[in-house]
């Protein structure tokens, strides 16, 4: 898989690199590349505690971009997934430590507990005060001797390090480290495994799979499970987690590598839901796993005290901040924006011929998006099925003997319920037909003077591969029958393909080589709708 990286071996300094030049001034580094890689705060101030933690690259944000006032003095990097050397950690603990001593924080795993354990061991020998705690939260396997430390480290690093901040000694922070440690519980889950820079990547996890439990490293998880949708996710996570929850707890919402955004609130709405939680933190990429889509959960009950550590406010923007779980305020409408609901009537050739029609769109989805991906963004055909099954459900109050009427109804629904601009469209389209109808037009000629009003608010014409190559001529041979209809609307549909520069929509934005040879999705949607109508008509 193509990355954005230079050579492998200058990867993590690069990336190093690019925190601190985006850190205006606020970061600094040792001088050991490429070895010893620990950042660590330019305004330091050694009469405190210092705060340190670190690991194997591949967790980012985790741990450099957590580096500043009130969480972690310095983070002492590895290489990816692997641990940094005894040297490097012992250079990290001598750069930043003074009188008042230092805390490390090591997620349990081997080489972590070695590497840092013997560099405090060789701290301590220099004369240097150095505690240290590790974490163990991740419970995907409750009856390991040794859990793994995952996303709940980062409890520790903002509680530890807001005590730090505050002034509290080394022996009050160490112990506070580890009652939030023998508080805090993870788990995570995950849709694929992640890409190690240089190396090919490992499909285990079938499809209509996710893999709960899963390490931070890409190891497997405890098992694989069915995968049906983030509600049901989240509900497998928050049942392993129940157990670990009795009172104000606190949840980490982490991304663990490339689950987008809208998905990452969707899950978050799944765990509020359950009412498991009553502040969060995120959702956000907090230490994740370089790409992997999937999420973990960590959640803690917080005491008065760890509940202001947490709050407390940090510089680093890579930390979301704490927000409490509320139902959200919803205020109605302003006057004027609800439609005027039509009276409804009863039609039922009318309704079979809007309910077929729209059954076609929602069947015809998957096409309609593939062909969009040629030319657009892939969701021509989830557009028109949403708003057929909105128009489907909608029918028992929609004005279905009454024309002049109807038009209007219809494009007021497809206004609400149609995204993007197809519904602006097509709410145009029908509000200017209802217009005509109402004034005493024939319906072929209200529907032509629906698209003549598209054309002047949108701009397009025959020719520039939109919906209308297939439209306009269906209409102009509607006087002619359905069945001539349904054939110039294809003769135009399939005219688009050759059509190989569009100049309007989103296909205009689309090099003309991602054009030739396919429909425009619009004009193919038209084209299939005629069609149902046809041998709807004429059956």
């Amino acid at each position: 898989m193509a990355q954005f990286i230079n050579a492998k071996e200058d990867l993590v300094t690069e990336a190093i690199d690019g925190v601190l030049a985006a850190a205006g001034g606020a970061l600094s580094r040792l001088d050991g590349y490429p070895h010893i890689k620990v950042v660590f705060r330019t305004d330091w101030d050694k009469s405190k505690v210092a705060l340190i933690s670190g690991g194997g690259s591949g967790h980012e944000p985790a741990h450099a971009g957590f580096v500043g006032k009130g969480m972690l003095t310095a983070a002492v990097c590895g290489e990816v997934f692997a641990s940094p050397s005894v040297e490097a950690v012992l250079a990290g603990i001598l750069a930043v430590t003074g009188e008042a001593g230092c805390l490390l924080v090591v997620k349990n795993y081997t080489g972590d507990r070695l590497n840092f354990g013997l560099a405090a061991e060789r701290a301590r020998a220099l004369g240097r005060r150095v505690e240290m705690v590790v974490v163990d939260d991740d419970i995907a396997l409750p009856d390991l001797p040794q859990p793994r430390g995952v996303a709940g480290t980062l409890f520790v690093h903002k509680i530890a390090g807001a005590m730090a901040e505050d002034g509290a000694d080394l022996d009050a922070v160490a112990a506070a480290a580890r009652t939030v440690i023998g508080k805090v519980a993870s788990i995570g889950m995950s849709l694929d495994t992640c890409t190690i820079p240089g190396s090919s990547k490992e499909n285990r996890i079938g499809a209509g799979k996710a893999e709960l439990g899963l390490g931070i490293h890409g190891e497997p998880g405890v098992e694989q499970v069915d995968f049906s949708t983030a509600m049901s996710a989240m509900g497998t996570v928050v049942q392993k987690l129940r157990g670990h929850s009795s009172g104000d707890t606190i949840a980490i919402v982490n991304n663990l590598g490339s689950t987008t955004p809208l998905e990452m609130s969707v899950l978050t709405h799944a765990l509020t839901a359950s009412g498991l939680v009553k502040q969060i933190i995120g959702p956000a990429p907090l230490m994740t796993s370089l790409d992997m889509h999937g999420f973990s959960v960590s959640i803690m009950d917080a005491t008065p005290a760890e509940h202001a550590a947490l709050a407390a406010t940090v510089s680093m923007l890579a930390w979301p901040g704490m927000a409490e779980v509320v139902e959200p305020p919803v205020v109605g409408l302003p006057d004027g924006l609800t439609p005027i609901e039509p009276i409804p009537s009863k039609n039922d050739k009318t309704r079979d011929i809007i309910e077929k029609v729209a059954d076609l769109l929602i069947a015809s989805e998957s096409r309609l998006n593939e062909l969009d991906a040629k030319s657009g963004d892939g969701d021509t055909g989830s557009t028109l099925a949403t708003a057929a099954r909105a128009l489907k459900s909608s029918l028992d109050r929609m004005p279905l003997a009454d024309l002049t009427q109807l038009f209007p109804a219809l494009g007021n629904e497809l206004s609400q319920t149609m995204g993007g601009s197809s519904g602006v469209i097509l709410a145009i389209y029908f509000n200017a037909a209802g217009d005509a109808c109402a004034s005493g037009a024939s319906v072929q000629k209200a529907l032509v003077d629906g698209l003549n009003r598209v054309s002047q608010v949108g701009g397009a014409s025959v020719g520039d591969r939109t919906m209308i190559d297939a439209l306009a001529p269906a209409l102009n041979a509607l006087p002619n029958g359905i069945v001539a209809a349904a054939q110039a609307a294809r003769t135009g549909a399939d005219s688009t393909a050759s059509i190989h520069r569009a100049k309007a929509g989103r296909a205009a934005y689309v090099p003309e080589e991602n054009l030739k040879g396919h429909n425009d999705p619009g004009a193919e949607a038209v084209a299939l709708l005629f069609d149902a109508l046809a041998k709807e008509m004429v059956d």
